[in-house]
């Protein structure tokens, strides 16, 4: 089933070069002084259970500005001489560990390979970041993510001794730089579109998978286990967030992720599952009927929301505020609910946000950045105001519908109970218009009937 699969998939992308990298570099040190330290940390491992650690995964900011993925790495950007100069402190080669743990790139790994001018072993990181400190002004640093550094920044701001006295040495200020490579990240370059188109159709192919392995008394995690099993065959690093997978009621719960449950044949499935791949998400929803066909009243719902992803994704143009999709989606959404009965109000009724009875029934948001994480970064109301949509933003689009007959705050109507569809994929904004990065992955009523359970001997 697999292989097959994979036949589908196209080459993969080209590694972002190391140009690139420097060019990120260049563009951020235009936006700081000459007398300021930029430090960027990798996060530590995450334990789970005991001396079992989770799957290590660097922080985002430190991957985009350097493509370096290992753990125990520091990043600095400092001024000397006329010019910039990138800094990367690695783990040191070490025969013993790397026997256990595998190879380490070292420091010779960090200055062949990486966008970097220099490199050290970490166990030199306080006697040399304790002299550039003592250098700078200002540094630009996000506490909480190296206790030592934060040591170190700490005691350099405070230090009040003769050198600071008589020169003025010693920065005045701390900042977080992650303001700026949030706008520098919103901004997609070409390499990183072709990692992001790579990891959606990886993620379009398993949801096809996972279609058609659907039957009556499948459960949720053997859906689970189709999907992320097909990431890890087709060369992802796994999944970029928890997968969803809900049937019947649970497909009503946003954020499910038990995934325990077996699927009757009259329920529709939620899965909502996005790929990983050199960092990049993807993130996908689906959702069918696990019979293969929907019901009427399945078939209302699913349309409708179909419709107003539709209406979303054409407002994703330059130039149209990021609120925009939201706003398109939620006026299907209420025209179709009053239609259908289901809400009794008039249509401005229905879209106020403090008393309109759609919230009852799509309670989040339409969209989000998406990147390097999942929810990417980037400021979404500017100074208070939508941000405006500009080429090379990526965001997601997902409308939905949820019916939970198990909420004791609503009366949920007997025709729809405990159906939930979402629909999401990947948008790219262009200047000819939004480019569907996930346009792979079926969702029609027709593609949908004609895939689910076909892969049945």
């Amino acid at each position: 089933m697999f292989a097959e699969a994979m036949a589908r998939l196209p080459s993969r992308p080209e590694q972002t070069t190391i140009q690139e990298y420097r060019e990120r570099q260049q563009r951020l040190t235009s936006q700081i002084r000459q007398d300021d330290v930029l430090i960027l940390a990798s996060p530590p491992f995450a334990v789970h259970s005991n001396d079992v650690e989770y799957r290590y995964r660097t922080s985002s900011d430190l991957l985009y500005m350097t493509g370096w993925t290992e753990p125990e790495t520091v990043f600095v950007l400092r001024h000397n001489e006329g010019n910039w100069i990138s800094s990367l402190f690695v783990q040191p080669q070490d025969t013993l560990k790397e026997i256990w743990e595998g190879r380490r790139p070292g420091i010779e790994g960090a200055t062949s390979n990486f966008a970097v001018d220099e490199a050290y072993n970490n166990d030199q990181l306080e006697e040399k970041l304790e002299g550039w400190l003592t250098d700078a002004r200002r540094v630009f640093h996000r506490g909480g993510m190296h206790a030592g550094i934060d040591r170190l920044v700490e005691s350099a701001v405070r230090r009040r001794d003769r050198a600071r006295q008589h020169f003025g040495t010693g920065p005045v200020a701390v900042e977080d730089p992650s303001g700026m490579l949030a706008e520098l990240r919103l901004r997609k370059s070409s390499s990183e579109i072709e990692q992001m188109v790579y990891a959606s159709k990886v993620a379009a192919i398993a949801h096809e998978l996972a279609m058609r392995h659907s039957r009556e008394g499948v459960t949720e995690y053997q859906l689970q286990s189709v999907i992320e099993g097909f990431f890890s065959y087709a060369g992802a690093s796994g999944w970029s967030y928890p997968s969803i997978v809900g049937c019947g009621e649970n497909a009503t719960i946003l954020h499910y992720t038990t995934n325990q449950d077996v699927c009757g044949s009259d329920e529709v499935i939620l899965i909502d599952a996005g790929a990983e791949f050199r960092g990049y998400a993807s993130d996908i929803t689906r959702s069918w009927p696990i019979s293969g066909a929907f019901s009427d009243a399945q078939r209302e719902i699913y349309q409708l929301v179909l419709d107003a992803q539709l209406a979303a994704i054409d407002a994703c143009r330059v130039g149209m505020a990021y609120t925009a999709p939201h706003e398109a989606a939620r006026r299907v959404l209420a025209e179709g609910l009053i239609e259908l009965g289901v809400i009794n109000q008039s249509l401005d009724e229905a879209l106020d946000m403090d008393s309109g009875d759609l919230k009852k029934w799509y309670m989040h948001n339409t969209s989000h950045w998406i990147g390097l994480d999942v929810h990417d970064a980037g400021v979404y109301k500017p100074g208070g105001e939508p941000r405006l949509l500009e080429p090379g933003m990526c965001l997601t689009v997902e409308p939905g519908l949820y019916f939970g007959a198990w909420r004791p705050d609503v009366d949920c109507p007997e025709r729809y109970a405990n159906i939930g569809i979402r629909i999401e994929d990947d948008v790219l904004i262009t200047a000819e218009g939004p480019v569907v990065l996930t346009d792979d992955c079926p969702k029609t009523v027709e593609d949908i009937e004609r895939i689910v359970g076909q892969d049945l001997d």
